[in-house]
């Protein structure tokens, strides 16, 4: 999201490391262990004691509406003269009953286990683990979730309200950039009096919505209702990318992950995916609005896949400078965003140079600060016009470049990174020769060598590429040393670790399977490997049988 410090009137609070660099969390759908106990926010719940409690402890304690309504009923049958100050309690009219009680029979919990790689030692899995989280019917006999919720999945199983019974389930799609995936089941038992879900339109600014999902805290189903606080182009946590995003004010906790939001009429407006964990910020959680929710699903339909949301393929940079528009050749009631680097894998490449200004998308005109006209009073990010489009299509881009206007019909692709936010599923790709470990660079990567805050305890020449290089062909792939296993020939090179293949024999390595090919076409006495900071380790040319012995994997399109 960007920013997520909240300054008070009383001046801003001094931040620790970890609360001033807050970040949006995923919501963890895996439930706590059962000995300990139940909080939400990871802080143990007081502990039970004799006696009178104290009035700092009540004071935080709530009742449940159930708990009021008991009291009351308690207290009237216990002195029937006596006449209650507390009003009757409503009787919710059986018109919206009969309205949620169909949504709410479409909501089910996800259980799945999980099998991850072991990154730092990829010819291994790490062990398994289970979760459990949320879904709701669609039409075609298919149930979405969250895309984390069924990350390298081993076993899936979805459970009914009010069943005893756990139908496994196959997954159809996983889009990892809008944090969705599609189940199916087929099991016809599992289909009998369900009824999917209809969705909605695009919600406005307060309007009331209804999260409901199996949260940690029991195994029964969920309600928690709040209203749209917000709307704009936020951060998914999970897919690393921006599209539209709700912001609501409904409590979301580990297990609501994937579970529909409703609004007041029943139909479903969203996906709860995210929410924020800060010091100084409550309750705000975050939804998958339906426009994006239609893409997945439309993308499945045509393509039988998921191919992603495209992109332009484009750096830029704004223009509310008045000398920087002055110093373009803008005229006065001209408005658009500069181009600072373009993607060189993106289809069009060759038509949009640096420096061009883009005036307009597809006829809609750019302001200078990067936004468009989204609802009345509101505006949006322009890269929200590229999300609605699908991978190769083509949108008219007019651009101004030296005092002239130009207009390219540009395909649009999907966004091909260095170093890739997801390896989608597939196991990651290595090599070993010599004991040299040669693995291809990802986020799952980093994290897994450098833990959570990976982009600050990660070798600096790697995050530089991580948050700006630029792939220069599809199949390009940063490749390290990411370790050496001791071995009388590799003496002397045990300490080099993480550190970039520049080049093998004088020549560039392109990828993990360029290298490998190299290595193994190589009649050279000495194998001469061109590391980062000038490093040049030279072990001995092994026969193809010493290759052999040690495990060599490469994942497709690798």
């Amino acid at each position: 999201m960007g920013e997520t410090k909240r300054k008070r009137g009383g001046g801003p609070k001094p931040k620790t490391p970890e609360t001033a660099t807050a970040s949006m969390d995923i919501d963890d759908a895996a439930p706590p262990p059962t000995t300990e106990p139940l909080s939400d926010a990871g802080t143990s719940q007081p502990a039970r004691r004799r006696g009178r409690p104290r009035k700092a402890e009540s004071a935080n304690i709530t009742a449940s509406p159930e708990r009021r309504s008991s009291r009351h009923a308690s207290e009237q049958n216990g002195d029937a003269g006596a006449v209650s100050s507390e009003p009757p309690l409503m009787v919710p009219s059986w018109e919206s009953v009969a309205r949620v009680v169909p949504a709410m029979d479409s909501v089910v919990k996800v259980f799945c286990v999980h099998t991850e790689p072991n990154f730092s030692l990829p010819w291994q899995r790490k062990r398994q683990y289970s979760s459990s989280s949320s879904g709701f019917v669609i039409g075609g006999r298919r149930v979405l979730t969250n895309a984390h919720s069924v990350e390298h999945h081993t076993q899936v199983k979805l459970k009914k309200r009010g069943s005893e019974t756990k139908y496994l389930a196959t997954v159809l799609a996983i889009g990892t950039e809008c944090d969705i995936a599609m189940l199916t089941v087929s099991d016809d038992e599992f289909w009998e009096g369900v009824s999917p879900v209809e969705f909605g339109e695009l919600p406005a600014l307060q309007d009331a919505v209804t999260v409901v999902g199996y949260p940690i805290g029991g195994d029964t189903i969920s309600v928690t209702s709040g209203v749209v606080s917000r709307m704009e182009i936020l951060s998914y946590v999970h897919g690393s990318t921006e599209l539209l995003g709700l912001q609501i004010d409904a409590a979301i906790n580990s297990g609501n992950s994937g579970g529909p939001a409703f609004n007041d009429k029943g139909t479903c407006v969203g996906i709860a995916f995210q929410s924020l964990k800060h010091e100084d910020a409550e309750n705000i959680g975050y939804v998958i609005p339906t426009p994006v929710i239609k893409h997945f699903i439309t993308d499945y339909e045509k393509n039988g896949a998921y191919t992603g949301f495209p992109i332009i393929g484009i750096e830029w940079q704004k223009m509310e400078n008045p000398d920087l528009r002055t110093s373009m050749g803008m005229k006065a009631d001209q408005k658009g965003v500069r181009i600072r680097r373009i993607e060189p894998t993106a289809p069009d490449s060759h038509l949009l140079q640096p420096s061009d200004v883009i005036l307009s998308f597809d006829g809609v005109n750019i302001a200078n600060d990067g936004t468009v006209p989204f609802r009345h009073g509101e505006r949006i990010g322009f890269s929200y016009l590229v999300s609605q489009k699908y991978t190769g299509d083509s949108a008219v881009v007019k651009v101004l470049r030296n005092s002239q206007i130009f207009e390219f019909n540009i395909k649009l692709g999907t966004h091909k990174r260095l170093i890739p936010a997801h390896i989608n599923g597939k196991p990651p790709s290595y090599y070993i020769i010599g004991g040299f470990v040669f693995s291809a660079v990802s986020v799952p990567y980093l994290r897994s060598e450098y833990g959570k805050d990976y982009d600050f305890d990660a070798p600096v020449k790697l995050l530089d590429k991580h948050l700006h290089a630029m792939a220069e062909s599809a199949d390009e792939q940063l490749v390290v040393v990411s370790q050496v296993l001791v071995a009388d020939i590799n003496i002397g090179y045990e300490d080099i670790v993480n550190t970039q293949v520049l080049a093998f024999n004088g020549k560039p390595v392109k990828n993990l399977k360029n290298l490998a090919t190299m290595v193994e076409s190589c009649d050279d006495e000495y194998l001469k490997f061109d590391l980062e900071y000038n490093q040049v380790p030279l072990p001995p040319s092994l026969p193809p049988s010493h290759i052999c012995m040690h495990s060599l994997h490469f994942s497709s399109g690798s």
